[in-house]
């Protein structure tokens, strides 16, 4: 804890050390009482430690208007990843949200949601943003809910990653979270965020370390996800995929139930803006049947509003990575196309100059409700489950005009959404990226 104030004065010293400590954030055990951490994971060769552009926290202080920036990290934990005979399986969603930080707007507040297994659902809000904090030059972000009892004066409230001890040591109720390391601590506590949502469990704590495999774009050529016009602040709001695939290793404890797993496969995304985009539908996999590549698949549109006098436009993408390789579709380069049902079906297709993309996903589960930012704050807008059933293709041009079918997957474990609305009915289009934003998205930029 002595070593607070340096890291919170340097944040580009702060990654470094975390880096340096081991495990990802701080030493601590892969059980919580003591028990050393897996060793690391032996990554394949095509892996990518490289962060992607935009990893970073985006608010600058004394921005005007409406701000928020949130982020989604989510594990897999399957029969082959769990640890110990018996072990329990499921998928976690840990989604942070900071809104209009630093002033006393109506909608300034900080949300830690958790989606876990069965679609069940927690949150812990505070409207008080004092206490979040996030690195301007890294992935790196964590909030105090609540401090510990007779914590050291000036040291209550972490301004920057530290040790996993020391965490513990002074933090009741926060987290905290780095492109290696994920810890925390929630209570529920949902007074202040928007509607309700029935709770699955009043408590969660957390810590596992992360081994980045696929970031976004080949191995060793890191790209923004939506292009470099994703840098400048009027094409809101902006989504950046921070990790396709990634190894945790470490532990959940989901009310009464613990979760222990080595090497489950991870995912972590952003957005930042003023809220939401209108309507919206995602699709996101890394769970593949015999997968050796590290398969993982990302996807999603949008209906969003562009500056005078564009109006708005209907935006969509189709990511897969597989053993180094990344293939993108977007309306940029190729064509997009959907029909998404209001629930239970979403079919994607997507062409380059070079390949073939199709995605066909359902899902028998109902869901669950989960909040998002809106430009009235925090409140229940999509819905979302990981019971997914997802096939996913992808075929080669040929010379001669036809199609070779080079990948054919399938997944049980998707993780499928819609959001905003009205969907009163499904939605069918293909996105439609308008004049001057085609031709300078595809300009040889990449920030």
């Amino acid at each position: 804890a002595s070593g607070w104030s340096e890291l919170a004065s340097n944040p580009p010293r702060a990654a470094a050390r975390v880096r340096s400590l081991g495990n990802g954030g701080g030493g601590g055990s892969a059980s919580g009482s003591g028990g050393a951490f897996p060793s690391k994971p032996a990554l394949p060769a095509f892996a990518c430690s490289e962060e992607t552009p935009h990893s970073q926290y985006h608010w600058t202080k004394g921005r005007q208007g409406r701000f928020m920036e949130g982020w989604y990290f989510k594990v897999a934990i399957d029969e082959s990843t769990c640890v110990g005979r018996g072990g329990k399986t499921g998928s976690f969603a840990f989604m942070y949200s900071i809104e209009d930080p630093d002033c006393l707007s109506p909608t300034s507040g900080i949300g830690a949601q958790v989606m876990g297994p069965q679609d069940s659902y927690m949150v812990q809000y505070s409207r008080d943003t004092r206490k979040f904090w996030g690195w301007t030059d890294a992935l790196g972000l964590g909030c105090t809910f609540r401090s510990k009892a007779g914590a050291p004066p000036g040291e209550s409230a972490p301004a920057t990653m530290v040790g996993e001890q020391a965490f513990n040591d002074v933090v009741e109720r926060g987290f905290q979270v780095s492109s290696t390391w994920h810890q925390g601590h929630l209570n529920l506590e949902s007074q202040g965020a928007g509607g309700y949502i029935k709770p699955g469990v009043k408590e969660c704590a957390w810590a596992y370390r992360t081994e980045r495999v696929h970031g976004w774009g080949n191995t060793g050529s890191q790209q923004a996800t939506a292009g470099w016009l994703a840098s400048l602040p009027v094409f809101e709001p902006h989504w950046q995929i921070l990790m396709s695939y990634g190894l945790s290793s470490g532990w959940i404890q989901w009310g009464e139930d613990r979760y222990e797993f080595q090497n489950a496969p991870s995912y972590s995304e952003k957005n930042w803006g003023e809220g939401f985009p209108k309507r919206w539908f995602w699709i996101q996999c890394n769970t593949f049947e015999d997968d050796e590549g590290c398969m993982a698949v990302t996807a999603g549109g949008g209906r969003r509003t562009l500056p005078f006098p564009l109006d708005e436009e209907d935006v969509a993408l189709v990511g897969v990575h597989v053993a180094g390789k990344f293939f993108e579709f977007v309306p940029w380069e190729g064509e997009v196309t959907w029909n998404i049902s209001t629930w239970g079906s979403w079919i994607m297709t997507g062409t380059n100059e070079t390949h073939h993309v199709q995605l066909e996903a359902t899902t028998k589960s109902e869901g669950t409700v989960l909040r998002a930012p809106t430009v009235e704050g925090l409140n229940p807008i999509c819905k979302d489950t990981f019971e997914g059933e997802l096939i996913v293709r992808v075929w080669e041009k040929r010379r001669d005009g036809g199609l070779k079918l080079v990948i054919e997957k399938k997944s049980t474990t998707a993780a499928l959404e819609v959001g905003g609305g009205p969907w009163w009915d499904s939605w069918e289009g293909s996105a439609e990226m308008k004049e001057p934003l085609r031709t300078l998205t595809n300009l040889p930029i990449n920030l």
